[in-house]
This record gives C-alpha cells, structure tokens and sequence, in this order.
C-alpha cells in the first residue's frame, strides 16, 4: 500500500516546484491585474491601493470607447500592433526556413555561418537593440551611411527613429532577433527527414523546388504549426525591442500595444485603465491561440483519417 501511494504521488511531488513557481511568478501576479482592472486606481490610490474604489466596467468601457481619445488611440496601436506582427513573424520564418535549407548540404564554413546566424539569438536584448539604436541614427548612423552616402539611394538622411520610418526600423530589429530561433528550430527539425526520401525523388527526377515542395515543407508542418504560434505570441508582446530603441517616446507608427499599456499605467499614473487594457489583450490572445490550435488540430485529423486507424493510406482498387 505504502508502495503504491509512493509511485502515485511521486509524478506530483516532483511537480511541485514547477508548479510552485507558476503561480508565483505568472498566475498570481495575472489575478492581482485582473482585480486592479476592476479598480479605479489612480495616481491618488498609490501607497494604499485597497483604498481605491471598485470601478465595476468603467475601465473596460473607457478602453473600448472608439468615440473617446483612448478607445481611439488604443485600437491604432492595435491595428499598428497587428501589421507588425504579421511582417515580423512572416518574414522571421522565411529567412529561418531559407537559411535552415540552404545549411542542410555539407559545404565548407558550414559550422561558421550557422554559428553566425545564432549570434543575433545569444545576444542580450538590450545590448543588441542599443547597437541598433546608434546604427539608425540620422547624422552620423552606419545605416544612412550605407543608404545615402554609399548607394545614393535616399535623396535625404531619413530618420529612423522617430516619424513612419520608425516603423520599417522596428520591423528590420525584429526580425534580426527572432529569424535565429526559426533557423535553429527547423535546422533540428530537418535532421529527422530522411535523406532517402531526397535521394529517392532525385532518381525519380524531381527537382530542388519538387523536393522542397514535395518532402521539405510537409515534413516540416508539425514544427511550423507550433514554431508560428510562438512566433506570434512573442512578437505580439514583445516590449524589450520598442522600448529599448525609441525609449519612452515611442512614435505613433511604431506604437506597440504593449508599450501603450506601459504608457497608460506608468505615464499617466491610471493603472486601473492599463490593468483592463492588458485583460483584453490577454483574452485576444486566448482567442487568437485557441482558434489557432483548433484549426491546427483539425488539418491533422484530417489526413489521419484519409490514412485510416493505423496510419496507413487505404489501398487503391
């Protein structure tokens, strides 16, 4: 008996630390938030927030008013959130897909490029994002150095990080950052196809855009479908990148909704506001995920069916 309680417990006594630090780090700290949203928390509240009164829904109202400056200015960050979110991860995960390829073939330097491309990945963010920061500058940054006085390809310096180019600058970060994570988690992926399959459809007479059409990319869709989604999720909330490359005066075009949270809570001292901002991006992206997975699952289930119980294709007749 005593053996048995052993052997059942012990699966949840080696998970209690884990789960120990869950909820002190993420759930308890995301209860704490979604009770300040419910709170008219103000500058005047701040060294006693229990003294702050209950707010109800003013302060989801307030952030979905479209005909108030902050629904207004809340669904711009959004909008500019999305497009940024969209160009990054799409552009991330081709040139991680592109270059995992391109290194699968034996070559001489093979060793030093990959390890190039990782370079970005190990970096720290800040020192990564600063070095950009004084590359994007007007005057004396390497880029309009590049862009300008080299190639002549700008009739004036533009400035990177402030106005609509800011956009493009944080986008260029971006994917600088998260294009290594693609690369070094499909390269692994890539390791698991089989070079038969390659050697077999080369006798066959397929070509390289057949081959990756035909073998590479299907191989590759279970890892895609998880490797897009944390794509997504770290993109859509990244903060470190904005932050540490405009600083606190972020420009309009460059706006992130996590960044315009920051600045709802911590600028204008209403974190009761910013708390209900961060409950609804929280739920857009349970929502986002969840149909994500949904979706996802159900284009698997679908080609297990056509090959029926044991994973086998049903004979032709």
């Amino acid at each position: 008996m005593t053996a048995r309680l052993r052997r059942i417990g012990l699966p949840y006594l080696l998970l209690l630390p884990a789960l120990a630090l869950e909820l002190l780090i993420h759930l308890v700290p995301m209860a704490v938030g979604v009770a300040m949203s419910f709170k008219e928390l103000t500058q005047f509240f701040i060294r006693d927030w229990n003294a702050a009164p209950w707010s109800g829904l003013a302060n989801f109202r307030i952030a979905v008013d479209l005909d108030a400056p902050v629904g207004q200015a809340l669904l711009r960050s959004f909008g500019v959130t999305c497009a940024f979110t969209v160009l990054a991860v799409g552009l991330s995960w081709l040139l991680g897909t592109v270059a995992a390829i391109l290194m699968q073939d034996r070559f001489r330097g093979r060793g030093l490029l990959r390890t190039a491309f990782l370079v970005p990945y190990a970096l720290p963010v800040y020192a990564a994002v600063i070095t950009w920061s004084f590359m994007f500058q007007r005057d004396n940054g390497m880029v309009n150095h590049l862009l300008h006085d080299q190639l002549g390809l700008t009739a004036d310096p533009p400035f990177w990080l402030i106005g609509d180019h800011s956009f493009a600058a944080l986008v260029t970060v971006t994917v600088w950052r998260t294009f290594p994570f693609a690369f070094l988690i499909l390269t692994a992926a890539l390791q698991n196809v089989p070079r038969e399959l390659y050697e077999a459809a080369a006798m066959d007479g397929a070509g390289i855009r057949q081959q990756i059409r035909r073998i590479t990319l299907p191989s590759l869709r279970p890892v895609n479908q998880v490797l897009v989604l944390v794509l997504f999720l770290w993109t859509f909330n990244d903060f470190n990148t904005p932050y540490v490359l405009f600083g606190r005066s972020v420009p309009e075009a460059a706006d992130l909704i996590s960044v315009h949270i920051y600045q709802a809570s911590f600028v204008t001292w209403n974190f009761g506001a910013g708390s209900a901002m961060s409950v609804l991006l929280l739920l857009f992206l349970l929502v986002v995920t969840a149909a994500y997975l949904l979706v996802t699952s159900r284009r698997e289930r679908g080609p297990r069916k056509a090959r029926g119980p044991r994973g086998r294709r049903p004979a032709r007749v």
